[in-house]
C-alpha cells in the first residue's frame, strides 16, 4: 500500500477530490496548464532549437522522460510479487511518476547549464542557484496558480506526495560558501518550511537518516531522466552529425579515459577505458553486417560505408533508441519497504547502469564540449550575465515588467530577497526571450519601445 490520506493533502486547497479526478491527476492537470513547463519548449537542450525542428528541447525531453518513468512503473506493478498482490489503487502511481517527470526541469535557466552556471556566479553570495532547488520554488511559490487569503503564494498547491516525488537532493543549500566551493545539489533556505511538511505528511512516524528522503516516484523519474539522456543525446547528435557508430569506435584514448573516469566517479568503482568502448562495440556491431572473404582495405570500406549508412539512417537511429530505452526499462529493480513503502528503492541492474553511464558521459564530453557547441553556450553565459548585472544594478528594477517591479518593492530592501527574485525572473526566460531582452539592452538594433517586457 503505497499511499495514506496525508499524501494527498495541499498547503492550501482542503477541496475533496471528485471521483473521476483523483489528486495527482489534478496535479498533472495543473503542471500540463502552466507557463513554467510550456516555456520549457524554447529551452535548449543539447542544440539550440533554433538549428532544427528536429532536436529536442526540455518540454520534449520531459514528455520523453514522463513516458519512460510511466513503463517503469508499469513493468513494476505487473511483475514484482508484492506489488501484484496489491489492489490496482495502491500500486505505484504512473500518473505521478508522469507528473514528476513534467516537473523535473521546470527549473533549467535558458541556456542550459551554463545559464545555470551564470545564475550561480550572480547568486554566490545569496544562497547560489541550482535547478532542482529552482524546480521546487517554482511550484511552491512562483506559480501563479493559488495564494491564500493573505495574498501568501503557494504556486501549484500540489499534493505533498507529488511535492515529494521532485526532491531528487535531500539537503539544505547554505545561504553562503567559501569562495570556489561548488553548489551542494538540494533546495533553498526559502523553502526549508515547505520542505519540513512535506517529509511530516509523507512520512508519518517513519524515521529517515539525514540527506536519505527520496521517495520511490522520484527514485522512477530520477532514473528516467538518466535512460532518456542516455539514449536521446546520442540520437540527437547522430542526427546533427556530431557523432557517427564510425568515430565512437576510433575514439582516441584520451577520449575514452576521460569517459572512464567519469563513469567510475558516477559508479564508484574502477571503470577502464576498454569496458566503457565494449558498450558502443556492442551497440553497434550486427553479426548480419560482417563481410565475406575480402581484402583488409575492402574490408575496411564496407564497415566504413555499414556505419555511415547507420549514422545517416533515421530508422536505424529510432531502432536504436527503442531497444536502448526498453533493455534499461527492463532492467529496473525494486527493494520494496514495508515499514514505509514510500522509501522503497529502486535501481538499474549493474551491467544497465554502466550502458547508461557510458552514454551519458561520452556524449556529454564529445559533443557538449565540443568548439561548435561551447561557442554558443559561452554566448549564452554571457547573456545571463548581462542581463542579471543590468537588473541587480543601480535602477534596475525598472527594467523589468510592471507585475514583478510590483513585487520587488515588497522585498522591504532586503538584498537577498531583492536578489532572489532577480534571479527567478532571468531563470524563467527561454532562450529567446533572454537573447531578446539582452539586445533590447546592448544592440544597436533594439526592439521596440511599444512591444511589451
Amino acid at each position: 500500500m503505497f499511499y495514506q490520506k496525508d499524501d494527498f493533502r495541499r498547503s492550501l486547497s482542503k477541496k475533496d477530490d471528485e471521483e473521476w479526478r483523483p489528486s495527482f491527476f489534478r496535479d498533472y492537470g495543473r503542471i500540463i496548464h502552466s507557463p513554467s513547463f510550456r516555456r520549457l519548449q524554447g529551452k535548449t537542450q543539447v542544440f539550440p532549437g533554433h538549428e532544427s525542428d528536429f532536436f529536442r528541447n526540455r518540454l520534449t525531453h520531459s514528455l520523453e522522460v514522463a513516458q519512460i518513468a510511466e513503463g517503469i512503473a508499469d513493468r513494476l506493478n505487473t511483475e514484482h510479487p508484492e506489488l501484484k498482490k496489491m489492489d490496482a489503487r495502491q500500486r505505484i502511481d504512473t500518473r505521478l511518476c508522469a507528473a514528476a517527470s513534467l516537473i523535473h526541469d521546470l527549473g533549467h535557466p535558458p541556456f542550459g547549464h551554463n545559464g545555470e552556471r551564470a545564475l550561480d556566479h550572480a547568486m554566490h553570495s545569496h544562497g547560489g542557484f541550482e535547478g532542482n532547488a529552482q524546480t521546487l520554488r517554482i511550484v511552491t511559490k512562483l506559480e501563479r496558480k493559488a495564494r491564500d487569503a493573505n495574498n501568501v503564494p503557494y504556486g501549484l498547491d500540489l499534493c505533498y506526495r507529488t511535492l515529494a516525488s521532485i526532491l531528487k537532493y535531500d539537503s539544505l543549500i547554505p545561504r553562503a560558501r567559501p569562495e570556489g566551493a561548488k553548489l551542494s545539489k538540494g533546495y533553498y533556505q526559502s523553502e526549508r518550511e515547505i520542505v519540513s511538511e512535506i517529509k511530516k505528511h509523507v512520512l508519518g512516524s517513519y524515521v529517515v537518516p539525514d540527506g536519505e528522503f527520496k521517495t520511490v516516484e522520484c527514485a522512477i523519474m530520477d532514473i528516467a531522466d538518466d535512460i532518456a539522456y542516455s539514449t536521446y543525446d546520442l540520437e540527437d547528435s547522430l542526427k546533427a552529425g556530431f557523432l557517427t557508430p564510425a568515430a565512437i569506435l576510433s575514439s582516441p584514448p584520451r577520449l575514452m579515459n576521460d569517459v572512464a573516469k567519469k563513469v567510475s566517479d558516477e559508479l564508484q568503482k574502477n571503470v577502464a577505458a576498454v569496458e566503457a568502448m565494449a558498450v558502443f562495440v556492442e551497440i553497434f556491431t550486427d553479426p548480419n553486417q560482417r563481410v565475406g572473404d575480402k581484402g583488409d582495405l575492402e574490408k575496411f570500406i564496407d564497415q566504413y560505408n555499414a556505419y555511415d549508412q547507420l549514422a545517416k539512417s533515421g530508422y536505424f537511429r529510432t531502432q536504436l533508441s527503442s531497444q536502448l530505452v526498453k533493455e534499461a526499462i527492463g532492467s529496473v529493480t525494486l527493494t520494496y519497504n514495508a515499514d514505509c513503502p514510500a522509501m522503497s528503492k529502486v535501481h538499474l541492474s549493474a551491467e544497465a547502469k554502466l550502458r547508461v553511464e557510458v552514454l551519458k558521459q561520452y556524449t556529454y564530453l564529445a559533443t557538449i564540449f565540443s568548439s561548435r557547441v561551447k561557442l554558443p553556450e559561452y554566448r549564452g553565459y554571457e547573456v545571463v550575465m548581462g542581463i542579471f548585472k543590468a537588473l541587480a544594478g543601480p535602477k534596475g528594477h525598472l527594467l523589468m515588467p510592471d507585475d514583478v517591479r510590483d513585487q520587488y518593492y515588497l522585498c522591504g530592501g532586503d538584498m537577498d530577497t531583492e536578489m532572489r527574485l532577480i534571479c527567478d525572473f532571468v531563470a524563467g526566460m527561454t532562450d529567446r526571450y533572454a537573447m531578446e531582452f539582452y539586445g533590447r539592452l546592448h544592440s544597436d538594433g533594439p526592439q521596440s519601445m511599444f512591444k511589451p517586457i
